[in-house]
C-alpha cells in the first residue's frame, strides 16, 4: 500500500477524520519521506496529528519535547482514546511511576513518548534513549529555542546537546503556534535542521471574533458579557494575581461557576482548579498568563484580556485558546492606560532568567519595549484587528475583514489639532513633568488633590476643553502617542515628554486629524452576510449527549472533549446517524472510539429520534 494512502486510513481509524486540514498532509509527507520538518500553524490547527501520525507509522519510538505538563497529560490520554500507547516523563511522576515507566518505554511499549526540555540531559533518561530506536525528535512550542520568541527557554538549548548523544541521528520535526520571521529563522538555526521542509499555513483563524473596548468601569463590561452569554465556557486574563483574586471574587460572589489560577497558589489547588475548568465544573477561569499553555479544551467560547498584554505573539496565543473546535469565539480585550504603565514595569523587573548576562538582558528588554509599543498600537488602531495582527507575523491581509469590531464600526476623520495643541501645550508648560491622566485632569479642568498640589489650576492651559469628554481626550493623547506628537517614558512612574513631531503644532505648521467612530449600523448590516452559522440543531438531543459525554468521561478519569469534541456532537445532532456506517462518517468519530462509546451515543440519538 501506499505510504500517503495508509496515513489516510489510519487518520481515519485513530482520529476519525476522513481528510487533512490545510498543510498536514505536506507536514506528515515530509516527515516520512524522511526529513526535517518545521511546520508553523496557528492553536487549533491539527499540529499534534502532523508528528502523532507519523509516529504510530515509522519504525522506533517518536519522542516529543515540550514545556507542558498538563499538555502530556491530555496528549497521552487522548492518544489512549485513540487506541495509541504514549507515556509521558516529567516532574509530575514519583520515583517509582517514573522507572517503571521508563522499563515499559524500553521494552517497546510506547508508539510516542512526551518528555520535558530539563529532563533529556538525566542520566536515566540519556541511558535510555541511547537503548532504543529513537525515530523521530519532536520540538513543540519550537519558538522557546529563541531568544526573540516571546516565551524563551534557556532548557531548549540542551535539545541539539542531547540529539548529539544518540547513537543515530533522528528526523527532527518543530511546530509552533506564533513565530516571527526572526524566531523562525532562530529555529532552524539553532536546532541545525537539514535542508527542513518549512510550511506557515496562515495565522488567521476567521471563527475568532476580535475586538477591543476601552471602558471606564471593565468588571460591568466583563459581568455584562457573562450575563448574555450563559452556560458559556471561557477564559478571563489578568496581568496580576491581586486582579485575578479580585475578579474571581466577585463573579463568584454573584453565582457564577468560577475558578482561578496563578502562581500563588499550591500546586494541588491549581491542579484542582484547572481540572474543575476542563471537566465544566466551573467553566470560567479567571488566571494570569501561567495559565492556559497546552491547555487542548475545546469548547472555550471566549477569552477576555481584562488587562492589555506585553506584545502581540503572547495576545494571540492566548486568544487563541478559544474557538479551537471551529465553532466562532470572541476575543475581547479590555484595555485602560495603565495596563501599559503595568507592562513596562514587569519589563524592568524581569530578572529571572539567571542563565543570560546583562547585555543579553538588555538587548532582551528594548526589544520587549518595543513589542510592548506596537500591542499599544493594536489597542488604538481603527484599522482592522485581524489585518494588524496578520500582518505582525508577516502574512498579507486584507483591509475589511468582517469579523473583528474595528470592521463593524465606521469611522470619519476629524480635526483634533486644537485639543492636540493644547494637551501638547499643556506637557510643555509642566516642564513636561507628569503622566497622562494628571494632564488630561488639567486641560479638562478638574479640581483633584494633584491637580491643586501642582499648582496646575493655575497654569494658561488649565479647563481649555472642559466642554470635552474625558474618553475623548484620551482618544486625542493616545492618538499623539501614537504618531509621535508625545512620548512616554519607559520607568514605573511613566510621564509625557514632547515628541519629535510637538514643535510643529505649537508652532500652528501641522493639522492633526484621526478616525472617530460613527453609528456602527450600516457597517454591521453590510458584514451580515460573512457571519458564520453556528447554532446548534435539535439542542434537547445535543444536551442528552454533552450529559452522556460527562459520564463517560469521569468514568475514564479524562476530560469530556477527549471523548468527543463538541463540534463532533453537534454534528451528530444535525445528521442524527442511524448505525455504526452512519456515526463513523461524523468528524471525529474513528474506530477505536466507536468501539468505546459508539453503541451508547447512537442509543441516545434513536431515543431521541
Amino acid at each position: 500500500m501506499d505510504i500517503k494512502n495508509e496515513a489516510v486510513i489510519l487518520l481515519k481509524k485513530y482520529f476519525g477524520y476522513d481528510s487533512f486540514r490545510e498543510g498536514q498532509e505536506t507536514l506528515i509527507s515530509s516527515i516520512l519521506d524522511g526529513k526535517d520538518t518545521f511546520g508553523i500553524m496557528p492553536t487549533g490547527a491539527g499540529k499534534s496529528i502532523c508528528y502523532q501520525l507519523p509516529g504510530i507509522m515509522m519504525e522506533g519510538i517518536t519522542l516529543v519535547i515540550t514545556p507542558l505538563i498538563s499538555l502530556m497529560k491530555d496528549q497521552v490520554a487522548a492518544l489512549k482514546e485513540a487506541g495509541i500507547r504514549g507515556a509521558y516523563f516529567n516532574s509530575s511522576l514519583t520515583p517509582g511511576q517514573y522507572r517503571k515507566a521508563l522499563a515499559l518505554a524500553k521494552q517497546g511499549t510506547y508508539k510516542i513518548v512526551y518528555v520535558a526540555p530539563e529532563r533529556l540531559m538525566n542520566r536515566e533518561f540519556l541511558d535510555f534513549a541511547q537503548s532504543v530506536k529513537i525515530a523521530m525528535v519532536t520540538v513543540d512550542e519550537a519558538h522557546c529555542v529563541s531568544q526573540w520568541g516571546q516565551d524563551f527557554r534557556p532548557s531548549y538549548l540542551k535539545i541539539l546537546e542531547f540529539v548529539e548523544h544518540l547513537s543515530q541521528r533522528p528526523i527532527i520535526s518543530a511546530f509552533t503556534a506564533t513565530a516571527t520571521k526572526q524566531v523562525r529563522e532562530d529555529v532552524v538555526r539553532i536546532l541545525r535542521l537539514e535542508e527542513p521542509t518549512v510550511l506557515t499555513t496562515g495565522f488567521d483563524r476567521k471563527n475568532l471574533f476580535f475586538s477591543v473596548q476601552k471602558p471606564g468601569n471593565k468588571y460591568s463590561v466583563l459581568k455584562n458579557y457573562l450575563d448574555t452569554h450563559p452556560g458559556k465556557s471561557g477564559i478571563i486574563y489578568c496581568l496580576t494575581r491581586k486582579l485575578v483574586e479580585e475578579v474571581c471574587q466577585r463573579l463568584a460572589a454573584e453565582g457564577a461557576a468560577v475558578t482561578r489560577y496563578h502562581a500563588g497558589l499550591s500546586d494541588e489547588e491549581r491542579r484542582q482548579n484547572q481540572d474543575d475548568f476542563i471537566y465544566d465544573v466551573k467553566p470560567i477561569m479567571v488566571a494570569t498568563n501561567a495559565f492556559g499553555m497546552g491547555i487542548d479544551k475545546s469548547n472555550v467560547n471566549f477569552v477576555i484580556h481584562y488587562n492589555m498584554p506585553k506584545n502581540i505573539e503572547s495576545y494571540y496565543q492566548e486568544a487563541g485558546r478559544a474557538g479551537r473546535d471551529g465553532e466562532r469565539a470572541d476575543c475581547i480585550l479590555l484595555y485602560g492606560g495603565k495596563d501599559v504603565i503595568t507592562n513596562q514595569f514587569f519589563i524592568e523587573k524581569d530578572n529571572e532568567n539567571e542563565e543570560i548576562d546583562e547585555e543579553e538582558r538588555a538587548l532582551i528588554r528594548e526589544r520587549d519595549r518595543m513589542r510592548l509599543k506596537k500591542m499599544t498600537f493594536y489597542c488604538h488602531t481603527n484599522d482592522c484587528l485581524r489585518g494588524y495582527i496578520l500582518s505582525y507575523f508577516g502574512e498579507k491581509a486584507p483591509g475589511y475583514c468582517g469579523n473583528c469590531g474595528n470592521c463593524l464600526t465606521q469611522f470619519e476623520e476629524q480635526d483634533v489639532t486644537r485639543t492636540a495643541r493644547r494637551l501638547i501645550g499643556c506637557v510643555d508648560s509642566c516642564g513636561q513633568r507628569y503622566g497622562l491622566n494628571v494632564i488630561i485632569d488639567a486641560v479638562h479642568g478638574n479640581n483633584t488633590e494633584k491637580i491643586r498640589r501642582y499648582f496646575l489650576d493655575e497654569n494658561d492651559y488649565y479647563g481649555l476643553e472642559s466642554d470635552k469628554s474625558v474618553h475623548y481626550l484620551r482618544q486625542v493623547a493616545d492618538h499623539l502617542l501614537l504618531n509621535d506628537y508625545l512620548v512616554q517614558t519607559d520607568d514605573r512612574y511613566s510621564v509625557l515628554r514632547l515628541g519629535p513631531k510637538a514643535g510643529s503644532i505649537l508652532a500652528r505648521e501641522e493639522t492633526v486629524t484621526m478616525k472617530v467612530a460613527k453609528d456602527r449600523e450600516p457597517a454591521q448590516k453590510q458584514a451580515k452576510s460573512k457571519k458564520i452559522d453556528y447554532d446548534v440543531k435539535n439542542p434537547e438531543l445535543f444536551q442528552a449527549l454533552r450529559e452522556l459525554r460527562m459520564k463517560f468521561a469521569r468514568t475514564q478519569s479524562v476530560p469530556p472533549y477527549v471523548v468527543f469534541t463538541d463540534k463532533s456532537l453537534k454534528e451528530m445532532c444535525a445528521v442524527m446517524p442511524e448505525n455504526k456506517e452512519q456515526m463513523l462518517q461524523v468528524s471525529g468519530v474513528g474506530e477505536s472510539k466507536y468501539k468505546k462509546y459508539g453503541e451508547a451515543f447512537l442509543e441516545v440519538i434513536r431515543a431521541y429520534r
